[in-house]
């Protein structure tokens, strides 16, 4: 057919001819949820917000304001639900989208399938601190720092909380809480860093002490942490 035939004005009934017939308007269909297996129920959901600190106050507001808010809304709409609430952590230099960094880091199934599918990046030589929570290990110059489960567990506790002076007596609570070891006091917690200083050699400084205090971990430029799918330990 050619141009011209496309551009030939039609009569009324060659209009009528060739008209589509209206489409069929289909009833609205409310979202249901999936089919649960047998011998369960559903008991809850899990409403996952991604969004960080400077969205939210660019946004004029802040995450604790926003988690009440929607705490309000359920108890409005549904006064016999209990509600939970924890914000994820995660570093700095985390890319992709808010929401999956935030199902990764509080253990989603669906993302935890989907990011162990994932290829590990080829590991690249080089200088620095390699803090490797996803397996476990400290890597110093390329070198193994051969920390014990004890000290690496109180390097975790600390980069976990990046920033935050950590008290004796919360590290003496958290880390041997469940411990069959004997809990130590306050000074053999000042020989536990000790030591775990002593192995991360040039770069001990980045666990600080603060006076008086505790011990905070401060981020290094020759410091990198690869973090594994750890809930957040802070809540709301």
């Amino acid at each position: 057919m050619s141009l011209a035939t496309l551009d030939r004005p039609r009569t009324a009934a060659q209009l009528h001819a060739v008209a589509p017939a209206p489409a069929r308007e289909t009833p609205t269909q409310q979202p249901r949820l999936r089919p649960v297996p047998e011998g369960t129920e559903a008991r809850g959901f899990v409403l996952y917000v991604g969004i960080d600190e400077a969205k939210a106050a660019a946004d004029g507001v802040d995450l604790s304001q926003l988690v009440e808010a929607l705490k309000a809304v359920t108890a409005q709409l549904a006064p016999s639900a209990e509600t939970y609430a924890a914000v994820a952590l995660a570093p700095r230099s985390a890319g992709g989208r808010d929401v999956d960094v935030v199902r990764l880091a509080l253990q989603d199934p669906a993302a935890l399938a989907k990011h162990r599918q994932e290829p590990e990046p080829e590991e690249v030589r080089a200088e620095g601190v390699v803090i490797d929570i996803s397996r476990k290990r400290v890597v110093i110059d390329d070198e193994n720092a051969g920390l014990t489960y004890k000290e690496f567990e109180l390097l975790q506790y600390l980069v976990l909380r990046e920033g935050r002076t950590i008290e004796r007596a919360e590290l003496i609570a958290k880390l041997w809480a469940d411990s069959e070891e004997e809990a130590p006091n306050e000074r053999t917690i000042d020989v536990h860093v000790r030591r775990l200083r002593s192995k991360l050699g040039a770069y001990e400084d980045i666990v600080r002490t603060v006076r008086g205090a505790g011990y905070r971990f401060d981020r290094h430029a020759d410091v990198a942490i690869r973090y594994a799918s750890t809930p957040s330990p802070d809540v709301f």
